[in-house]
C-alpha cells in the first residue's frame, strides 16, 4: 500500500518523545523516510528503532549551526536530501516573570527562535540546491493567542517562529516550498506530565470546546497534512489545534 509521502525524506527535530517522537512515527507510517533528530542521543536511537523500517537518529544541539549543518549533509548522504522539515525542538519552561533574568531569555530564544532559523537556512538551502519543492513546518504554540503566564521568553520565541513562517513563506514560494505554524494547545507528552504544566489540565480543559486531554497524535495529523501534497497550495498559515481553546 503505497503512502502519500513515499519517496520523500523528512527531519524531525527534538523527535525523542512527545510530539516529535508521535510526528516522526506518523510521517513514517505516510512513507517518508525518517531522520529522527535530537540533543538526546539515544532518544533519537530508539525512537528510530520504534519506528523500524528506513527512519535513522541523528544527534544535534539545534542551536548549534556546525551540528544543524552535519545532521543535513548526513541526511544528504544516507537519503539524498530532506524534502520535509518539522522544527519541533524547543525548550518548555516554567518561569514567573519576575525571575526571568537575560540568560534565561537567551537560552529560549537561541532554540526555541533562532534553532527554527538555523534549520530553516541549512534545510532550505539544500532543497533549493536539488531542485525539489518541500515542505517546513514549524511548531509553534498557543501559548501565543493566550498569552500564558509563566512562560514569557517562551511566548515571545513562538510569536517569532510565528513571524518567520510567514516571512519563509514569501521568499520560499517561487521555489516551491511551503512554509506552515502549528500551534499546539496543552498536549499530555512525557515532558508535560513530568512539569508543572501537568496541573492545567483541567483547567484548559475548561475553556475548550472539545473536551479531553490533547495528545500528541492530534499534532501529528495536522502536521502530515501539512507536508503532504494535499497542502500544497497553502502556504504562510498558522493553524491552531487546541480543541477549541483559542477561538480566532
Amino acid at each position: 500500500m503505497s503512502g502519500k509521502l513515499d519517496g520523500r525524506t523528512a527531519l524531525v527535530t527534538g523527535a525523542a518523545q512527545g510530539i516529535g517522537k508521535a510526528i516522526a512515527g506518523r510521517l513514517a507510517a505516510d512513507g517518508a523516510t525518517v531522520a529522527v533528530c535530537d540533543v538526546n542521543g539515544e532518544g533519537a536511537a530508539a525512537t528510530a528503532a520504534e519506528i523500524g523500517g528506513s527512519a535513522f537518529a541523528l544527534t544535534a544541539d539545534i542551536s548549534d549551526p556546525e551540528a544543524v549543518a552535519a545532521a543535513l549533509a548526513e541526511i544528504e548522504r544516507r537519503a539524498g536530501g530532506v524534502d520535509i522539515v518539522v522544527n519541533n525542538a524547543s525548550i518548555v519552561p516554567f518561569i514567573a516573570w519576575d525571575e526571568v533574568d537575560l540568560a534565561h531569555w537567551r537560552k529560549l530564544i537561541d532554540v526555541n527562535l533562532t534553532g527554527t532559523f538555523i534549520v530553516c537556512r541549512a534545510a532550505t538551502d539544500q532543497m533549493r540546491a536539488r531542485g525539489k519543492p518541500g515542505r517546513i513546518v514549524n511548531i509553534a504554540s498557543n501559548t501565543f493567542f493566550a498569552g500564558t503566564p509563566n512562560m514569557a521568553a517562551y511566548v515571545a520565541a513562538k510569536g517569532g517562529v510565528i513571524g518567520l513562517t510567514r516571512a519563509l513563506a514569501t521568499e520560499l514560494g517561487a521555489h516551491g516550498i511551503t512554509v506552515n505554524a502549528v500551534t499546539p494547545g496543552l498536549i499530555e507528552s512525557d515532558g508535560v506530565k513530568a512539569s508543572p504544566h501537568n496541573n492545567a489540565f483541567e483547567f484548559v480543559e475548561m475553556l475548550q470546546a472539545i473536551k479531553g486531554k490533547g495528545q500528541p497524535e492530534h499534532i501529528a495529523d495536522v502536521v502530515a497534512f501539512l507536508a503532504s501534497d494535499d497542502a500544497r497550495w497553502m502556504t504562510g498559515q498558522t493553524v491552531n489545534v487546541d480543541a477549541g481553546m483559542v477561538r480566532w
